[in-house]
């Protein structure tokens, strides 16, 4: 009997302390891990597509796309990193000791505020080229935008060490039994969390939004009533208008599906998984890790750069000489 016992445990000699393996059918394991393997792989692929692009093709080094590879290398890491330890986090027991669930804790919280604050600078990057376009050239700058994104991540990693710091004093003290990886933040530092990363830059990028979708609506109809102007300087101002304001549509595409697929995580945390079951939170967990596989699928659709530059990419084109000055606007 203890032998039997003993082998549904994921350490048999703690057998007073040690988490039970997961009940879950094989048939079932096996499926799950071939779709969230396949999604990982996609994931990972698709935004090393977009972080190469954007990196190689100086003719793509624009602010917004600044903010693309940005995003990009955080939705990277979201399918190389986050994805497979929640796999083993979720499936099976976390053989990998309490250090390695701390750093993937840390590094996934660091991931998903990041990820948020790019969506903010997106959305304000939108708003100052539709709303005052006049100054987006000497506003957004590639400097400040550099800048931006890096004291973002940086806000991230520093913020983060102070959510989970009680942690960091003593790992491990919130699990029930070994083979388990649990951190929960504490009541003061959630409420703070949810506040800062959650309603906060979600009401800010809605408010951007509805801004710019208001004043793109107005300037559509300003251009149709132009339309028949013959002058070369107003044929080029409705172009760049018309440049700017499909930028728009698609980035506020990218800002909703992130919306739709962010919003129902964070209300795990918002009423602490209690209105959810185990299942429910894993699909909610996985519908936000989607969101990562699905942003260069949103850039294919609707950036013909970036299906030409992935085909330069994919094709190696990118390896000859002047490559870099191949024309893909």
């Amino acid at each position: 009997m203890d032998t039997q016992e003993g082998a549904e445990l994921c350490f048999p000699q703690l057998f007073n302390i040690s988490c039970k393996k997961p009940t879950t059918p094989l048939s079932q394991v096996l499926l799950l891990y071939i779709v969230l393997s396949s999604m990982s792989l996609l994931t990972v692929t698709l935004n090393l597509l977009v972080i190469i692009a954007v990196s190689h093709f100086r003719q793509l080094h624009t602010p917004t796309n600044i903010l693309l590879l940005s995003l990009a290398v955080s939705d990277f890491l979201i399918g190389l990193l986050l994805m497979p330890a929640n796999i083993i986090r979720k499936k099976v027991c976390w053989f990998l000791g309490q250090l390695t669930c701390l750093v993937y804790t840390y590094v996934s919280f660091i991931i998903t505020s990041a990820s948020v604050g790019i969506m903010v600078l997106i959305s304000v990057d939108r708003y100052v080229a539709i709303c005052d376009p006049l100054h987006y050239p000497t506003r957004i700058t590639h400097g400040r935008v550099k800048l931006c994104v890096c004291l973002c991540w940086l806000c991230s990693v520093i913020y983060n060490i102070l959510l989970i710091k009680d942690e960091l004093v003593k790992p491990g003290q919130h699990i029930s039994c070994y083979g388990e990886c649990k951190i929960l933040v504490d009541y003061i530092a959630g409420t703070t969390d949810i506040v800062l990363t959650f309603i906060i830059p979600v009401t800010v990028i809605i408010v951007l939004y509805m801004r710019v979708f208001v004043v793109a609506v107005s300037q559509a109809r300003a251009m149709r009533s132009h339309v028949t102007a013959v002058t070369m300087q107003l044929s080029v101002t409705l172009t760049t208008k018309k440049s700017e304001l499909k930028a728009a549509r698609t980035l506020g595409v990218l800002v909703l599906v992130f919306l739709i697929c962010f919003c129902p995580h964070y209300c795990i945390f918002v009423f602490g998984g209690k209105l959810l079951s185990s299942s429910s939170a894993t699909i909610v967990i996985y519908l936000y890790y989607f969101n990562s596989c699905v942003n260069p699928l949103i850039y294919a659709m609707f950036y013909p750069w970036f299906r030409k530059a992935v085909k330069l990419t994919v094709t190696l084109q990118i390896l000859q000489p002047g490559s870099c000055e191949v024309s893909i606007l």
